[in-house]
């Protein structure tokens, strides 16, 4: 087990989405604030070894999850961006954590690092190199999956330990509705909202609605990660999953109804579905660590959708 409550902890992205209920999360289970160092990107440039240094400076725990990120529209666009961004932060603070005698890291992966077509589905954990990731998120998943390789590499060369998990799809209150760089979810609930606000007769959504996707509430993935940083101590990855599938063309009808929109939806076949099918075997969590998804996604729409109403 380890001390959080003692720990003196570099939390990257720790104001971010997922962040920020991570940071809430560590001091659920006793981490002092004072303790928590989160630096923004206007402070520190972790694309630079030199910035990593500092921020790893007299730390014993890192939690990795700044990113640059984004849906598959974002993908398309900056995959060149993506690749380097992602790749080059990972690969600089892990190597700057090691040089610091950082005691563990904890590397939050992307569900995106999987086969396009995974031999099992659920997918598990040991067909993550089955495959090459499907084309549109590609870059940002081979990006994120070289870090595993890279903790893998430095725990049997340094014995440093490094542990890296894979959550799927995240959703939730404060996620990122800019229709430029969005996910699914919150691309969706800010076009429903706006047709009704707007007496809007129709909502055009992407693809053809086949493809399934399961969802992590924010809230159960946070707890996840701070469990695995207690507990797990592992070079074999871990999916963070809710066991929870719905398909594409379900997920816009049941947004269209909790936000009130009555009128018609028009597919664009001319958008990319994305992967066909994303649903994580979360056994290894749960066995490992404990770790078990509460929230209903019913209700966690509608509280992410609430929370839009709220703050847009």
């Amino acid at each position: 087990m380890f001390d959080l409550k003692r720990a003196k902890i570099l939390l990257t992205g720790g104001h971010g989405f997922l962040g920020n209920r991570v940071y809430e999360e560590l001091l659920q289970v006793g981490a002092k604030p004072q303790n928590i160092s989160r630096p923004r990107s206007k402070q520190l440039d972790l694309r630079l070894f030199a910035d990593c240094a500092k921020a790893t400076r007299g730390r014993d725990l890192v939690i990795h999850l700044a990113a640059n990120v984004g849906g598959i529209g974002y993908n398309r666009e900056h995959p060149g961006q993506l690749f380097y961004d992602n790749a080059i932060m990972g690969v600089n603070l892990i190597e700057a954590a090691r040089k610091a005698g950082v005691k563990k890291f904890v590397q939050v992966g992307t569900v995106c690092a999987y086969p396009k077509t995974p031999r099992h589905i659920p997918f598990r954990e040991d067909d993550l190199w089955q495959g090459y990731p499907e084309e549109t998120n590609a870059p940002y998943g081979l990006a994120k999956k070289m870090l595993l390789a890279q903790l893998q590499a430095y725990r049997q060369e340094f014995g440093f330990n490094g542990i890296y998990l894979l959550p799927t799809n995240l959703y939730g209150p404060g996620d990122n509705f800019s229709p430029d760089s969005s996910h699914v979810i919150p691309a969706l609930i800010k076009k429903f909202v706006e047709a009704v606000s707007r007496h809007e007769p129709k909502v055009v959504a992407w693809g053809t609605g086949k493809p399934t996707r399961e969802f992590l509430f924010v809230d159960d993935a946070a707890r996840g990660i701070v469990l695995a940083a207690q507990k797990y101590n592992k070079p074999e990855p871990v999916n963070l999953g809710s066991r929870y599938e719905i398909s594409i063309k379900d997920l816009v009808g049941l947004i269209a109804r909790l936000t009130g929109f009555q009128g018609k939806v028009v597919w664009d076949k001319s958008k990319p579905d994305g992967q066909p099918r994303r649903k994580l075997n979360t056994n290894r969590a749960k066995k490992e660590f404990g770790f078990v998804a509460k929230m209903t996604f019913n209700r966690g729409l509608q509280k992410t959708i609430e929370w839009y109403l709220n703050n847009y």
